[in-house]
């Protein structure tokens, strides 16, 4: 072969994988924004999920109605049972994995998805704190928490209200309870005031659309970490995978707390209550654990975390995982002393 048909030859090689790796180059934005490290890191947590002895479980409660709820293989009757409740943001999976491996060593799990997140859903038009508290403890019953059993509840953030409102409908159930920086026991006129503050839409803060206010999110929750650094297709992708197709719905939950004329209808509870506050919570100000701890009455106890935030969970786990342990068998202990 002659160096001008080698010339042409390699020239043509050359353009062909030159185009190739053009058009592989210019896809790479669209790739970026294709939900893949959501979704892995997803059924990463799932896998550590299994690891600490859990397993998924799903019940339909009637045609429109399912709750989607994680619980301990083996039911120790040596054990108290806990139920874990979590926030708006992600599903319980995301929220509690600092903590499930720690608190499934001593207690029998039941990690339960609100309606609307992760696979718990409903064709119901009843936004209200009391149909989630309902759903969530007719699929505990199904899900192993039957008969005369008692559990105690731990809660954060908009659990929090679901949990007060179950420990108000099933009194009998309900041994201790811990909310963790919640808002339960806010005037309307206190949210607001909150929401202005923040300076966004509560809905768009706490059900984000856009990588924005994912971040705003973050940065107002946590107080140990910035967000800055996670880059925007992550959170995109997060946002898009979190959703699961309940935008609207989650959005009217919110609504819904802001729509009410005030949180305070709330009966002070018989149960040992502990709370547990950030002392740099930006979402539920330290004043608002005062407020409800007086409402609540001598049964209750406030433990205020130095340098963390609204997302305690995420910001010192060890520290709320160890007040959760001691107060919640200290009380089951108790019972048998």
């Amino acid at each position: 072969m002659d160096a001008a048909k080698l010339h042409r030859l390699l020239s043509l090689y050359l353009s062909t994988i030159l185009l190739m790796l053009r058009h592989f180059i210019s896809s790479l934005p669209k790739l970026r924004y294709h939900p893949i490290f959501i979704p892995l890191a997803d059924a990463l947590l799932a896998l550590y999920y299994h690891s600490c002895g859990l397993s998924p479980y799903s019940v339909d409660l009637d045609s429109n109605t399912t709750i989607h709820c994680w619980k301990s293989n083996h039911k120790r009757h040596n054990r108290p049972n806990l139920v874990l409740i979590h926030g708006c943001g992600a599903n319980a999976r995301w929220q509690f994995c600092l903590q499930v491996r720690y608190l499934s060593r001593m207690f029998n799990l039941y990690v339960p998805d609100l309606l609307f997140f992760g696979g718990s859903h409903t064709g119901s038009d009843d936004r209200s704190e009391k149909f989630q508290a309902k759903c969530l403890m007719e699929g505990l019953r199904k899900a192993g928490l039957g008969g005369d059993e008692k559990c105690s509840l731990y809660a954060i953030s908009y659990g929090g209200w679901v949990g007060y409102r179950m420990v108000e409908m099933y009194p009998e159930v309900v041994e201790r309870v811990v909310i963790l920086s919640s808002g339960v026991g806010s005037t309307v006129e206190q949210l607001w005031e909150l929401v202005e503050k923040i300076g966004r839409r509560a809905e768009d803060l706490l059900v984000p659309e856009v990588a924005e206010d994912l971040k705003m999110l973050v940065k107002t929750a946590v107080y140990k970490y910035n967000p800055e650094w996670i880059p925007n297709f992550f959170l995109k992708e997060f946002i898009n995978v979190m959703d699961g197709g309940y935008k609207k719905e989650r959005r009217e939950l919110v609504q819904n707390l802001l729509a009410r004329k005030a949180s305070f209808d709330l009966p002070p509870l018989n149960q040992e209550t502990l709370l547990i506050w950030g002392d740099q919570d930006n979402v539920f100000p330290l004043y608002l654990a005062y407020q409800l701890k007086r409402h609540l009455g001598p049964k209750a106890r406030l433990e205020i975390l130095k340098d963390t935030g609204h997302a305690a969970n995420l910001d010192s786990p060890h520290d709320v995982n160890k007040l959760i342990k001691s107060f919640v068998l200290d009380g089951y202990e108790n019972k048998f002393s």
